[in-house]
């Protein structure tokens, strides 16, 4: 951790609990406070604040209450979550807390309860739907996180492999595996110390959620004595889960793709006294039954009768086997899930996460984790890494995590324990490890994982020289601002196949053939300039919809199939629909022998004759749009985004859904650059903003940078930050993308000079506002390279008088040195007669003083002749004066390396001088030893 990160000296004041709150220019919230029960308090009144209307709709889903506001539409999801027992569930986990931890929930809650009432008033929603803010549980944050992942592991996919397995044969269950709209993925990769600039290592990546306004995820950073983390946190929940930076070590992860829900086929019936029983392994039993009320704004309320066996909630069906519409023989279905039968949610976990300081504390903390299953990478600032599967896999038959199986066979019954969690080392030889969700390290686990391609490419492109197209090995060092260049990679693997049958195509015609030639002289990037990509997505929705007519597939997406009636509730239905399963796994389809390799070639060619010949052109960014979800219906999200790139299977996976839509509604929900050498080097970006308040100045501020694949500088220095108790509501500037993480103010000053060096760039030369500028200043003049300087003791606020001292002299200057807009130095003017130097020395006329501060970052190691390009531009600067003869200095004695460099640039060494701070030796540059004489 380095000192910019760790500010002691501001009072904690507030008279609503011992925290602070600071935004940086992207209105991120930063919190301190006094410790981890206060901060917690203080994340919860920030969430309320910033996501009011977002928390209140999760508050809602975990209770199965969002159609009393929302309509009919969200019905199917309340019917759901009240018969899995989401509710009651959070309440069961919650008790099971660890007394410390639930305080920690606890004290988020009120927090939350203290600021719902200020930030729904600032929310346009809640006038919009009639609603007003309720009140939140000690377990809602519980209920939060379990509703956002339930669907997670995919378990609607063994319904869809129940009937593929009973209309084309068992051998073909799995034929449409792949990591599919359902789901959820990410991408995350990890470099050694050995592969990046600084010799520590990077960690990055972007998680693949359905994009919603707001975001599912929110920057923030949460700081006490105890522990500094930044990171991405899920509105509603304490803490940090998933992607955080402690300082000493970071983390990420990627959804494992493993199976850990069951599905049992359940045989209920009614008993005379209007119970419920079940049968089990050893015959009929009484199960819980009662029945709920679902409110409906505009409709009638529903009822919903809740039944519970010992394998779980019955989720599909009801108690005499028959449901809506004329299905006598749908089925009746319960979901076992490991939090409903451990009572354990893993929220014990989170606090240990935000005090982790090496990868071994995390390590130890994610034994613990149960739910979602990830994949994790992990690196400290000793170069240590992690690469592991975390979270709770139930052990029990192979046949559990493939098929919907009987409840009365004790065969299929959950055993003690949990299947071990994989781990391995990262490799090595390459400095890397990747994580794609691919059948890699979580394989023992799953059933269905998504394709090689992301993963591949992934390692294909760390091998590979930044900014060059040529593959290497291992390919030299990465910097933290290289790793956009993966984020936003466009090749799609996955065409392979189908251009490959589009070559052997036969008997095309001459504008087939034209389209034919076209295609395979693509470079397989879906570029949003790309026209080629749209004629490919084209050509792909074109044999998507053959393949689905074809005879061999007509079983699954015939009119008759059963996610078409009302066997299974609607809320399954993405799981379900056939196209875009087809779409999907069109690689395979196309690939296996289900279909004769002369069908394969003659759909192909069907539909480049197809595609040929409708004459309309356009580049792929102009259909490939987001669609992001919103929860109050008849909301018109914003356009503030232009065309996009990317596809499913590309590194940027913006997810269309081949053969359904060219849009997208599920992508990068954040990306992310953890930098473990500088935090303040890391970066990173969400879709729309950090304010979820419509109208707000940064409520759509980062749209822009998501959509063009740049990120936004992580700020971990508090005295750049803005002390504020508002909203983000309220503030109105927009910063630079991917500044440095100084104000962008200076950048904007006039400049007293101005010029150009060769192989170095622009430096301006700006007048010091000292006000504006002492945080900066202060970071500047304490750090330990600085102790020359004099001010390693001073407050930010020392700082800022000296500088407004200097600033009322007409005989003193100071002056920011920017390189190319960016804050590089500090450069100090004075005449020597008027300072006390001039009494420790001849003082001749034409003498001109100068002090000179380079900035951390900077220096000698950076860029090869740094500081004289710097001291090129500020002779320059005094010389350009003819009334200038003579440059003075007057460094530290003992500062060896200041001395050489000013020999080195043609100073004359004189005497030292006794000044009251320091023993100092004068030094001067004459006009001619420039050739200006």
């Amino acid at each position: 951790m380095t000192t910019a990160d760790v500010d002691s000296e501001r009072p904690d004041t507030r008279a609503t609990g011992d925290f602070e709150v600071f935004r940086d220019d992207w209105g991120i919230p930063h919190l301190k406070a006094g410790d981890a029960l206060a901060l917690a308090r203080a994340q919860g009144r920030n969430a309320a604040l910033d996501r009011a209307w977002q928390l209140e709709t999760e508050r809602h889903r975990v209770l199965g209450s969002t159609a009393a506001y929302l309509g009919a539409e969200a019905v199917d999801w309340d019917r759901f979550a009240r018969r899995a027992r989401l509710a009651d569930t959070a309440r069961r986990c919650y008790d099971r807390l660890a007394p410390e931890t639930a305080a920690w929930v606890g004290a988020y809650v009120d927090g939350v309860n203290a600021g719902l009432a200020e930030g729904a008033a600032r929310a346009p929603e809640f006038a919009a739907a009639g609603l007003a803010p309720g009140r939140w549980e000690p377990w809602t944050p519980l209920g939060v996180w379990l509703s956002t992942h339930i669907l997670f592991a995919g378990f609607p996919t063994k319904l869809w492999r129940e009937e593929v397995a009973r209309r084309l044969g068992e051998d073909r269950a799995t034929l449409f595996a792949t990591d599919g709209p359902g789901t959820s993925g990410s991408n995350g990769w990890l470099l050694t110390g050995a592969r990046t600039t600084t010799g520590a290592p990077v960690i990055a990546g972007d998680p693949h959620r359905f994009i919603e306004d707001p975001g599912v995820y929110q920057q923030i950073r949460l700081a006490c004595p105890e522990f500094d983390v930044v990171g991405l946190a899920v509105p509603g929940v304490p803490g940090i889960a998933h992607f955080g930076h402690a300082g000493g070590v970071a983390w990420a992860i990627t959804n494992a793709m493993a199976d850990y829900q069951d599905l049992y086929r359940e045989q209920l019936r009614r008993t005379v006294d209007g119970g419920v029983e079940a049968l089990g392994p050893d015959g009929w039993y009484a199960v819980h039954a009662h029945t709920e009320t679902v409110e409906v704004a505009g409709g009638e309320p529903e009822t919903v009768e809740v039944v519970e066996t010992d394998r779980g909630p019955v989720i599909i069906g009801d108690v005499t086997g028959e449901t809506e519409g004329d299905a006598p023989d749908a089925p009746v279905i319960s979901l076992r899930y490991p939090p409903r039968v451990t009572g354990d949610l893993g929220f014990d976990v989170l606090p240990a996460l935000l005090r982790a300081r090496t990868v071994a504390d995390l390590d130890t903390a994610l034994d613990g984790w149960v739910e979602p299953v990830n994949v994790v990478l992990a690196a400290d600032t000793t170069g240590a890494t992690l690469h592991r599967v975390a979270g709770h896999v139930p052990v029990r038959p192979h046949e559990n995590r493939l098929r919907v199986v009987p409840a009365h066979d004790p065969a299929y019954a959950w055993r003690e324990g949990a299947e071990p969690t994989p781990r391995t080392e990262v490799d090595a030889a390459t400095g890397t490890a990747v994580m794609a969700n691919e059948r890699g390290l979580a394989a023992p686990l799953g059933i269905e994982f998504a394709p090689l391609h992301r993963a591949r490419r992934i390692r294909e492109l760390l091998g590979t020289p930044p900014g060059s197209g040529a593959r290497g090995l291992t390919g030299p060092p990465w910097s933290s601002a290289d790793m956009a260049a993966v984020h936003t990679d466009t090749r799609l693997a996955s065409s392979r196949q189908l251009l490959s049958l589009l070559a052997w195509a036969p008997d095309l015609g001459p504008d087939a053939e034209r389209l034919r030639d076209r295609l395979l002289l693509w470079d397989r990037h879906m570029d949003a300039d790309s026209a080629d990509a749209t004629l490919y997505s084209r050509l792909r929705a074109d044999v998507v919809h053959r393949l689905a007519a074809h005879p061999a597939l007509r079983p699954v997406t015939g009119d008759a199939d059963p996610w078409r009636s009302a066997a299974y509730p609607p809320l399954f239905r993405p799981w379900l629909a056939a196209v875009p399963r087809i779409g999907y796994a069109l690689e395979t389809l196309l690939t296996v022998g289900l279909l004769p390799y002369e069908d394969r070639l003659a759909i192909v060619a069907a539909s480049a004759e197809a595609v040929a010949a409708t004459e309309a052109e356009s580049p792929w960014g102009q259909v490939h749009r987001v669609s992001p979800w919103q929860a109050l219906p008849g909301a018109t999200p914003e356009e503030v985004w232009p065309g996009l790139a990317g596809d499913h299977d590309c590194v940027l996976s913006t997810s269309s859904v081949p053969g359904i839509t060219d849009l997208f509604a599920r992508g990068p929900a954040a990306r992310y650059v953890w930098d473990l050498a500088r935090r303040e080097d890391s970066l990173w970006v969400v879709p729309f903003g950090a304010s979820g308040v419509p109208g707000s100045a940064h409520h759509r501020d980062q749209s822009e940078l998501w959509a063009s694949g740049r990120l936004a500088p992580v700020t971990t220095d508090w005295n750049l930050l803005h002390r504020t108790e508002e909203s983000t509501t309220t503030m109105t500037t927009t910063p630079e993308p991917i500044a440095s993480t100084v104000s962008a103010v200076p950048a904007l000053r006039p400049a007293v000079h101005e010029q150009k060096v060769e192989g170095f760039g622009v430096v301006r030369l700006v007048p010091v506002d000292p006000a504006a500028d002492a945080g900066l200043l202060h970071r500047w003049v304490t750090e330990e390279r600085a102790r020359f300087w004099g001010m390693a003791d001073h407050t930010r606020e020392q700082v800022q008088e000296i500088y407004e001292f200097v600033d009322s002299l007409p005989t003193h200057h100071a002056y920011l040195a920017l390189r190319d807009g960016v804050p590089a130095a500090l450069f100090q003017t004075y005449e020597p007669d008027a300072d006390p130097v001039g009494e420790c020395y001849d003082v001749q006329p034409g003498d001109f003083g100068i002090h000179l501060l380079i900035a951390p970052a900077e220096g000698e190691g950076a860029v090869k002749g740094y500081t004289d390009a710097l001291l090129t531009a500020f002779i320059g600067y005094i010389f350009s004066d003819p009334a200038h003869l003579r440059v003075v200095v007057e460094p530290d004695a003992r500062n060896e390396k200041a001395l050489a460099r000013m020999v080195r640039v043609g100073f004359e060494l004189g005497p030292e001088i006794q000044k009251p701070e320091k023993t100092a030796r004068l030094a001067f540059l004459t006009r001619a030893a420039v050739g200006l004489a």
